[in-house]
This record gives C-alpha cells, sequence and structure tokens, in this order.
C-alpha cells in the first residue's frame, strides 16, 4: 500500500470515528445543560441544582420570610434536596438515551462471540 492510501485511509478512518462519537458529544453538552427544579412551603421557597446537587439558583418568595428561619431553612433544604433528586433524574434519561445504542451493538458484539 502507498503512502497516499495509506493517508486516505487514516482519514476515512478518523471521520468515521468523529461521526461515531458526534451523538456522545451533543450528550455530553445535553448533561451539562442539566438541571434540576423542586419547590417547597407552597412554591415560595424553589431551588434549581447541577447534576452532583450543586445549587445553581434560589429563590424565596417575600412571604416566606413569615416562616421563621428554622422552617424557611428546612424549606430551602427540601426545595434543594427534591431539585437534586430531579437532576439525578433527568441525568439517567439523558445517559440512558445516549448509550442505549452503544449497549445494544455491545451486547450483539458478545452474543456473536
Amino acid at each position: 500500500m502507498s503512502e497516499p492510501t495509506i493517508d486516505a485511509e487514516v482519514r476515512r478512518l478518523l471521520a468515521d470515528f468523529a461521526e461515531e462519537m458526534r451523538p456522545l458529544q451533543e450528550a455530553r453538552e445535553r448533561m451539562a445543560d442539566v438541571r434540576g427544579h423542586g419547590e417547597a412551603a407552597e412554591g415560595m421557597v424553589r431551588a434549581e441544582v447541577r447534576p452532583g446537587g450543586a445549587l445553581s439558583g434560589l429563590t424565596i418568595d417575600p412571604r416566606a420570610m413569615k416562616l421563621g428561619s428554622e422552617a424557611l431553612a428546612e424549606a430551602v433544604l427540601e426545595a434543594a434536596s427534591t431539585a437534586a433528586a430531579d437532576a439525578a433524574t433527568r441525568l439517567s434519561e439523558t445517559v440512558g438515551e445516549t448509550m442505549t445504542p452503544y449497549l445494544e451493538d455491545a451486547r450483539r458484539f458478545y452474543d456473536s462471540l
């Protein structure tokens, strides 16, 4: 095989690989955008978190101040906990949607052995 033929084959393989990886890159971008949402105290406290539980937003309705500091703190924790669970669910769904075709390919490969 001559050098130009090898170069063309390498370029073709790299292009094929990049095309195969495109859905994974898109999934990575979707995962970075995942946010979970939760609320407590009849909607007066709302939290937004990123996967992993990092708080990325918190809204407290001025009426929630009448709850008192302990009840308000509990409401914040409840909203954040609910938001973290929501983020985990959304992330799991995204990963599942992305990985299903690859898992099916892997299963077919192992079944063929």
